[in-house]
């Protein structure tokens, strides 16, 4: 489907609000203006592959991942907390280019303190999982039946943690492991809640003609409160599959960033920063991809 080429955001600058930048968002903290403690989460169009951050955006990434986190933060309101609580900006004391420069990729949430772990869930055996499978039968210490394939689905979605890492890549982590980390009371918490919130997002999402072959959640602790934070369920943190080209026993195409990843793999690159531009055609198919993955699950036009 062809998108439209809006202007496309790198970096947001905020006058006097303390800022951190991930690789893809940018945090302000609000706690200083608001007097509570809030953080304002701006999506950037930026896109990262190999754990480098590279020079070329990606047009509507930002929007769409945050687009795609509302809507499963309200589908899925029932079943747990959420750090959401506004898209609403008027009373932060923005000036209008800075309020336009955001609108549409940004949410106000409750500052928490986040758990030192990433909680993915597989309901598919792809990536890292396939990976380690193939060598040891198991997936983060789970003992899985012999004889699966790439992307087959396994008899039932597994918790299998990882570390937080600030750079370099997360490592798997047993659950024992990850209780270590959280307490096992608190481990066995986020592992019923992953779990939980996997399923109902994947049986909706089938209906949807997309398959969530695994996910990432992440969760933090707000006045001693369990609640989910960070982005959910979108193209950065999932692997979403089109049902209608499912085809276990190797790869499969995917609505996310595969298109970079594929033409970096081409290059003579040593894949270590900086990273090299993209060429446009790949900027297109990967926002392609974004734009696709949002309007099948949501059933709506994405806004261009």
């Amino acid at each position: 489907m062809a998108v439209g080429q809006p202007t496309v955001v790198l970096e947001t600058e905020l006058a006097g609000l303390p800022l951190r930048r991930g690789k893809v968002r940018d945090i302000y903290d609000l706690t200083p203006r608001t007097g509570r403690p809030r953080l304002l989460i701006v999506a950037s169009d930026r896109i990262s592959a190999f754990d480098a951050v590279l020079p070329t955006g990606i047009p509507h990434k930002g929007r769409v991942l945050t687009a795609l986190s509302l809507f499963w933060f309200e589908k899925l309101a029932g079943l747990t907390a959420t750090h959401f609580l506004t898209t609403e900006l008027s009373s932060l004391g923005l000036s209008e280019e800075e309020a336009a420069q955001i609108a549409g990729r940004s949410m106000v949430v409750q500052k928490a303190e986040v758990l030192p772990v990433e909680c993915v869930v597989r309901g598919y055996l792809a990536g890292s999982g396939w990976r380690e499978y193939r060598s040891s039968g198991t997936v983060c210490g789970l003992e899985l039946p012999g004889g699966l394939r790439e992307s087959d689905r396994l008899p039932e979605p597994i918790f299998t943690p990882t570390t937080k890492a600030e750079s370099g890549h997360d490592e798997p982590l047993t659950f024992a492991q990850a209780a270590d980390l959280v307490g096992e009371e608190q481990a066995q918490e986020v592992r019923r809640r992953s779990l939980t919130l996997y399923t109902t997002a994947a049986d909706y999402a089938r209906q949807r003609s997309i398959i969530i072959a695994d996910t990432k959640f992440e969760w933090g602790l707000a006045d001693d409160e369990l609640i989910l934070v960070d982005e959910v369920l979108t193209p950065d943190s999932s692997r979403f599959w089109p049902a209608d080209r499912y085809a276990p026993g190797g790869s499969q195409p995917s609505f996310d960033k595969q298109p970079v990843r594929d033409y970096l793999d081409g290059l003579d690159w040593d894949k270590r920063p900086p990273a090299p531009p993209l060429p446009s055609e790949v900027i297109t198919q990967t926002s392609e991809r974004y734009v696709a993955a949002y309007e099948l699950l949501t059933g709506e036009r994405f806004p261009s």
